[in-house]
């Protein structure tokens, strides 16, 4: 009875709370000149922690949804203190060496297994909003970044990067805590007043075990879109300064601008296309998102004879690429069912990592062959195309 009084408007609170910190991994960029004066680095090495946290965070939700499926959505706390103690040892860090271990191996599983325990929570408790509140989720995961980006440097500015490291450790494992004692599961039985279930297809009642969803050819098609949204987003992260300076011819600090606008349309885009998916329909939200992200991309093609398109183009690809970390949750809920939910999105967001390695590898190798971009946003671009038409041949039936 307890429970059926719950607010479910606080697993939201949580979620974000959460996230908030998970998502200050993006601010790495502020960490990575002072370590490259701390640590005598190159630039090339101090990028090595973030490529690290990257890949752990990918796959370590893959531990975390087994631990969520199986503890529950407070197994964050489990996240919090990997995130929180990685980040205080690497404050101790006297080595690249050792700032890879602290940081991208143990706060990065420390991000995985608490990234899947608030969204997991969301579409349980939220059925009839899935694409709203994996939105709100994510966003906040966005969103950490220009929070804590600020705060760091301010910081750092003023006791240096290595305490700066260490009260952020510690401050991350306090709100993680806070806002994983919020998240609980709903009742097995829960229904939202008024809510008769006809805006979620019937696969959700099949709740696919993670070797049924394994199994589905479906997996493999969402797994492959899922994949080419990220590596187009992640891509175009990675490059936007240099984007700016080569392409547009816009200065470092112009240039620089730029990542921070693409950081605010992937936050808004996480929470506008998940609202959109919840009217529309996840399939049709992610064949305009990836209509309007793949003609975004062959349009970059033009900066160099119009430099301010540069950035329409970039507000363009950031509203999608937070679009897809909106609504692939909630397409996993949708099509395999919220009882296995925890591993199977961890299964899925392994797109993300693989995404995100390749594609910083693939736009620098091309632009080393090739002597620009070009090639890179044409194939990305068409990609995307493809990824459009790919989401009308997913359907919503019983059948594998």
């Amino acid at each position: 009875m307890e429970k059926k009084k719950f607010n479910r408007w606080w697993i939201v609170l949580g979620a974000v709370i959460i996230q908030l910190c998970l998502g200050a991994i993006y601010a790495w960029s502020v960490f990575r000149k002072p370590l490259e004066a701390e640590l005598q680095i190159t630039p090339t090495q101090a990028s090595l922690p973030f490529s690290f946290v990257l890949i752990f965070f990918a796959l370590a939700t893959i531990i975390g949804g087994r631990l969520y499926d199986r503890f529950g959505p407070r197994i964050a706390i489990i996240g919090g203190i990997l995130l929180g103690l990685g980040m205080v040892l690497s404050s101790f860090a006297k080595s690249l060496t050792a700032l890879i271990i602290f940081y991208g191996v143990i706060s990065g599983i420390g991000i995985g297994i608490a990234y899947v325990c608030p969204i997991s929570a969301g579409v349980k408790w939220f059925p009839d909003k899935r694409g709203l509140i994996t939105g709100l989720a994510v966003a906040g995961f966005g969103a950490g970044a220009l929070i804590v980006g600020p705060l760091a440097r301010a910081l750092i500015d003023s006791i240096g990067v290595f305490q700066t490291l260490r009260i952020l450790g510690i401050v991350f494992f306090v709100l993680v805590l806070l806002g994983a004692l919020i998240l609980r599961n709903p009742p097995s039985d829960y229904k939202p007043a008024g809510w008769t279930g006809s805006q979620v297809s019937a696969q959700t009642k099949l709740d696919y075990a993670p070797a049924e969803m394994l199994s589905s050819g479906r997996f493999y098609l969402i797994w492959l879109m899922y994949f080419i949204g990220c590596a187009t987003g992640l891509m175009v992260i990675g490059q936007t300064s240099p984007i700016g300076q080569e392409l547009a011819g816009y200065s470092k600090e112009t240039a620089a601008f730029g990542v921070s606008l693409l950081a605010v349309f992937n936050a808004l885009g996480r929470i506008f296309w998940g609202r959109v998916s919840d009217s529309l329909g996840r399939m049709r939200t992610l064949f305009l998102m990836y209509i309007i992200c793949g003609i975004a991309m062959l349009s970059y093609l033009i900066i160099p004879a119009l430099r301010g398109w540069f950035w329409i183009g970039i507000s363009l690809v950031g509203l999608c690429f937070g679009g897809y970390l909106a609504l692939y949750p909630a397409v996993t809920a949708d099509f395999f069912g919220t009882k296995h939910v925890g591993i199977n999105y961890g299964l899925v967001f392994t797109a993300y990592g693989v995404g995100g390695l390749l594609s910083n590898i693939f736009a620098p190798r091309i632009k080393e062959l090739t002597g620009g971009y070009s090639l890179a946003f044409i194939i990305t671009g068409l990609l995307c195309l493809i990824s459009a038409l790919l989401t009308l041949t997913i359907k919503t039936s019983k059948s594998k």
